[in-house]
C-alpha cells in the first residue's frame, strides 16, 4: 500500500453522508481495489455543530471553508455534492485549474456550463468525473464514453426523473389526476416540497444536455434542450393512451438526424409522450429509471435502475472516486472531453414525430371536413380519428375529436393547433402529445 489518497467532501447531504458512511464501511475493499486506502481530509459543510445521525467521522474535519479546504496540499481529489451553480463552478475550476481531480454529481452545473469545467480539467491536467449526475447508480455515462467509444450513437431515449415516473405511472394504474398523483408523490416522499424542477422538466433537461453531449461528441447545455413537464397532462389523455394501447411517459430524447441542408444535427427534448407498451421503456414503472441507447453496431441496449437517493447516487460517486484514485496512483488521466463533432442543435420545430390530439366541437355536420382541411393545409397527414358521442365528456351539444396524426414537423403541427384554436366550431384543444416508439 502506497500512501492514502486524501478527499476534500464538499456537502455532507443526503448523498455526502451516505458517501462518508460507505467510505467508512468499505474501506478496506476500496483499498484492495486501488491500491492505496482513502482518507478524508476534511468536510466542508454550512453549519457547523448540526446532528448528522453519527457518521464515523471526526468533528474536527468539518470545515465551513469550502475554497480554503479545496487548495490544502494534502488534497487530492475533491468530491462535490452540494449541488447548483454558484459557488460550485468556482470551487471545482479552482480544484481542476491546480491538479485536483473532481468527481461530481450536480447536474445543474454540468448542463449549464460543462464547457468551463472540462477546460479546467484540460488546464490543470486533472480527471473530471460525473456518473452521479445521471440515472444514480446506474452505469450509464462511462459506457457511453468509453464502452461505445468505438461505435456510432444515433438515438438515446431516456425515463431520467424518478418523481415524473412515479407520478405518470400511478395515474395509469389508478386513473388518479395529475393533482392526486402529485400529493401521493409528496406523502411518500418521491416529491420535493417545491416539485417544480421535477414536474417542470428542468432536471431532465439537465440531464438530457449531459447525455446528448456524451452521446454525440458536441457541447449540450440545457439551453439548448426542448422542455415541457407533465403538469398539462390528464386523466383522460392518460385513458386514451390506454386505448391506444400505450402509456405516458416523461421522456429526454436525444437523436441525430439532418437539417433541411442536409447537414448532420443533433434534436434534444424533454416532454411527455406516449409509447405502446410493448417498449421497453413501457414497463418502467413507480420511481425508476431508464435510458435505451440506439447505436450502429452495438444495436439496441438498455439501462436501468435507481436513478436517484442517497445511497444509488453515493454508490456511483465511489465508483467514480476509485477510477480517479487509480488514475492518479499510475499517473495517468482519463481521456479528455470528446466534442470534436460540433453539431449544430436542432430547433424543435424541425423534430419529426407523431401527434396526439384531443379537440372538442360543434356537434353539427361538416366539422370533421373543416377540422380535416386545417391539417392538409398544414401538410400534417391524419392517421386515425375518433368520435365521442354529444353527451361524451365533451359535454351536452358538443362532441369529442382524438387525432392521431402520421410523423409530421413540429412546426407544422404547432400551426395547425394555432389555426384550430381560432375556429368557432372548435370549442377548446383539449390537449397535444407526441407519439413516439413507433405506436
Amino acid at each position: 500500500m502506497t500512501s492514502p489518497v486524501r478527499l476534500a467532501l464538499l456537502g455532507c447531504g443526503t448523498v455526502g453522508s451516505e458517501v462518508v458512511r460507505l467510505l467508512h464501511e468499505q474501506s478496506a475493499d476500496l483499498a484492495a481495489r486501488i491500491g492505496a486506502p482513502l482518507e478524508i481530509a476534511g468536510i466542508a459543510v454550512r453549519r457547523l455543530g448540526r446532528a448528522r445521525g453519527g457518521l464515523p467521522v471526526d468533528e474536527a474535519l468539518f470545515t465551513t471553508d469550502p475554497l480554503g479546504l479545496i487548495k490544502r496540499d494534502d488534497v487530492d481529489v475533491v468530491v462535490e455534492v452540494v449541488g447548483g451553480i454558484e459557488p460550485a463552478r468556482g470551487w471545482l475550476v479552482e480544484a481542476l485549474r491546480a491538479g485536483k481531480s473532481v468527481v461530481t454529481a450536480n447536474k445543474a452545473l454540468l448542463a449549464e456550463d460543462g464547457a468551463a469545467l472540462h477546460d479546467a480539467a484540460a488546464e490543470g491536467g486533472a480527471d473530471l468525473y460525473y456518473e452521479a449526475s445521471v440515472a444514480g447508480a446506474i452505469p450509464l455515462l462511462r459506457p457511453l464514453r468509453d464502452s461505445l467509444h468505438g461505435d456510432r450513437v444515433n438515438r438515446v431515449t431516456g425515463i431520467v426523473n424518478g418523481t415524473t415516473n412515479f407520478i405518470l405511472s400511478a395515474m395509469d394504474a389508478t386513473g388518479a389526476g395529475f393533482a392526486e398523483a402529485l400529493e401521493e408523490a409528496t406523502e411518500l416522499g418521491y416529491a420535493e416540497a417545491d416539485p417544480t424542477a421535477d414536474v417542470e422538466g428542468f432536471d431532465a433537461a439537465a440531464k438530457a444536455a449531459i447525455l446528448a453531449s456524451l452521446a454525440f461528441h458536441t457541447r449540450v447545455t440545457a439551453a439548448d434542450v426542448h422542455r415541457e413537464g407533465i403538469t398539462e397532462v390528464t386523466a383522460a389523455d392518460v385513458a386514451s393512451a390506454k386505448g391506444m394501447g400505450c402509456t405516458i411517459k416523461l421522456l429526454c430524447i436525444a437523436a441525430r438526424g439532418r437539417d433541411a441542408a442536409g447537414k448532420e444535427t443533433v434534436s434534444v427534448r424533454v416532454h411527455p409522450a406516449m409509447i405502446p407498451r410493448s417498449h421497453p421503456l413501457a414497463s418502467v414503472g413507480d420511481a425508476f429509471n431508464a435510458v435505451f441507447v440506439e447505436a450502429e453496431a452495438a444495436g439496441q441496449l438498455m439501462f436501468y435502475g435507481r436513478g436517484a437517493g442517497g445511497a444509488p447516487t453515493a454508490s456511483a460517486v465511489l465508483g467514480d472516486v476509485v477510477a480517479v484514485a487509480r488514475n492518479r496512483l499510475a499517473g495517468v488521466r482519463a481521456p479528455s472531453e470528446s466534442a470534436y463533432a460540433d453539431l449544430a442543435v436542432r430547433p424543435m420545430g424541425e423534430a419529426l414525430t407523431r401527434y396526439h390530439i384531443s379537440l372538442d366541437v360543434a356537434d353539427r355536420p361538416g366539422v370533421l371536413a373543416a377540422v380535416a382541411g386545417v391539417f392538409a393545409r398544414h401538410d400534417v397527414s391524419i392517421a386515425t380519428v375518433r368520435q365521442g358521442s354529444a353527451d361524451g365528456p365533451a359535454g351536452a351539444g358538443d362532441a369529442e375529436l382524438v387525432i392521431v396524426t402520421h410523423v409530421a414537423r413540429d412546426a407544422a403541427l404547432a400551426a395547425t393547433v394555432g389555426e384550430l384554436r381560432g375556429l368557432d366550431i372548435v370549442r377548446s384543444v383539449a390537449s397535444v402529445l407526441r407519439v413516439e416508439g413507433g405506436a
